[in-house]
């Protein structure tokens, strides 16, 4: 609802209209009903969680559906959405000042302004297109509509998904790694994929049943003239759901033309008429003009129509969190403690813009820690649990109850998402992260085409997986994992195709 006043005072305000911040509000007002709650959002949109399902003990499902802001307000008549960017906080004052000039004064404070995408450094020019926002993947949409050939630089969840997704468009995917998706798999895992890029894209081809996004068309309220209007929330898993991505060029349905640059980034990007002596000769089949080059660290230059940069996030430190006494991460989050709480009074934060900084054992005076399985990656599902988890923490004070023990969900990593067509799920360690070489043993299967299955040990136990395809397998390692349980005497048979694990270990 606009505000009419120039100061407004609340219990509970958020900031942040993506995942983590909604689920924040909806949590609040689900523990503390007749609280009175803000929620401060620069975009006309917000992001909620709908038909979650438990998969398991850790893995879980849900929609993430992008809708007006005030259906919230509608369904919680306490709630007052004020749209508008946020200029200043005085966290020893417990006020913020939004761009419009609203004061707002609060008792607790949760910040979940999410991340930024890590641009590639070509300021202002109208070839290289960064992939964020709803209105960023329509502009895309409609750039590729035009082009007969790109590039995609970045390795992330992003890049993978748009290469595989592609048609009518040749693909020039510069990767800094040796191997695709490095964030999410290893190199042989890379191997099982690469094939789905060489292969046309089967019609129907399942859809992702973890993370899917929806639009609903919002009545938008013009930004005031004293402001430009911010851009909107990230960009989820399946991002490209009900978008055409189809190139220039006329062809069969389903041919990929996706061609990789491994270890390599972008050097250069530059127009025909910014060629100088220090500029390579482009040399590259088939010839031609392209309105822009990239050249690549390997020493190649590329010719194409469109630069994409889908480089990965950063927390999205916003200037007006500066002049506080905010204590950062060394990757420039806000430090959060296990009850995400930051470093000044009555000021918590939850997805991406925060830094769990927890410790394994139970703190002095505090919540119990992570599990030592458990690792932050800047997921929607995790911004999901941590919003939740901040709104119980901050409603517990409020009421001085007892602080909130760590969810659960927090106890072991677990991912599930899909890329090039196959089901990924990931648990624990499952790329031995922190483990040296020495302290663990993999365990690989691999169907080509069908499955791939990734077993981290460490110490006899089950620390980690990866599992590619339908294995139905999650559950169970999943509390191979959780029981720590000593596999030692099952050897090499742990994945043996002829024995029924599941029914083996239950």
């Amino acid at each position: 609802m606009a505000a009419d006043a120039k100061q407004k005072s609340f219990q509970f305000v958020v900031v942040g209209g993506g995942i983590a911040g909604v689920t924040c509000v909806e949590r609040l007002f689900q523990l503390f009903p007749a609280a009175g709650v803000a929620l401060v959002t620069a975009a006309p949109h917000v992001k909620t969680v709908q038909n979650f399902r438990q998969v398991s003990k850790t893995l879980e499902e849900f929609d993430v559906a992008e809708r007006p802001s005030g259906v919230l307000e509608e369904k919680y008549p306490n709630l007052t959405v004020i749209q508008s960017a946020v200029a200043s906080l005085r966290a020893r004052t417990h006020a913020l000042r939004t761009a419009d000039g609203l004061e707002v004064s609060y008792g607790q404070l949760c910040i979940c302004s999410g991340a930024r995408p890590k641009l590639l450094l070509a300021k202002d020019n109208p070839f290289v297109l960064g992939i964020r926002d709803t209105d960023s993947a329509r502009e895309f949409q409609k750039r590729l509509s035009k082009a007969k050939r790109i590039v995609v630089a970045g390795n992330g969840g992003i890049a993978l998904e748009l290469v595989y997704e592609v048609r009518g468009c040749e693909v020039v995917w510069a990767v800094r790694d040796k191997a695709i998706g490095n964030t999410f798999f290893d190199a042989g895992a890379a191997r099982f994929l690469i094939p789905s890029l060489e292969t046309d894209k089967p019609e129907g081809v399942a859809t992702c049943k973890r993370v899917r996004y929806t639009v609903e068309q919002a009545v938008v309220r013009p930004a005031p003239s004293s402001h430009p209007a911010e851009p909107g929330s990230a960009l989820g898993p399946d991002w490209h759901e009900g978008i055409t991505l189809r190139g220039a060029e006329q062809e069969e349905k389903g041919a990929h033309r996706v061609s990789v640059e491994y270890g390599c980034e972008v050097d250069k990007i530059y127009s025909p008429g910014e060629e100088g002596p220090d500029t390579p000769v482009v040399s590259e089949a088939g010839g031609g003009s392209w309105p822009v080059y990239v050249r690549l660290t390997n020493g190649k230059t590329v010719g194409c129509d469109l630069v994409v940069s889908a480089t990965g996030v950063a927390p999205n430190m916003e200037p007006f969190l500066r002049g506080n006494g905010f204590v950062l991460a060394p990757d420039g989050g806000l430090r959060v403690d296990e009850r995400m709480a930051t470093s000044e009074a009555d000021v918590y934060a939850a997805g991406d813009v925060c830094s769990t900084c927890w410790g394994e054992e139970r703190q002095p005076g505090g919540t119990a820690g992570a599990g030592p399985l458990w690792q932050q990656m800047r997921l929607w599902s995790q911004a999901r649990q941590m919003g939740w988890h901040a709104a119980s923490c901050m409603a517990a004070r409020a009421l001085r109850e007892p602080p909130v023990e760590l969810d659960f969900c927090f106890e072991l990593f677990a991912h599930v998402t899909r890329f090039f067509g196959h089901k990924v799920v990931l648990l624990g360690k499952f790329n031995g992260q922190g483990l040296g070489p020495r302290d663990q043993e993999l365990l690989v299967r691999c169907t080509p085409g069908l499955e791939y299955v990734k077993v981290v040990l460490s110490g006899g136990r089950m620390v980690g997986a990866v599992l590619i395809g339908e294995t139905d397998l999650e559950e169970t390692f999943e509390n191979l994992i959780l029981n720590r349980m000593d596999l030692t005497p099952y050897g090499d048979e742990l994945l043996n195709p002829n024995i029924d694990i599941e029914d083996y270990f239950d």
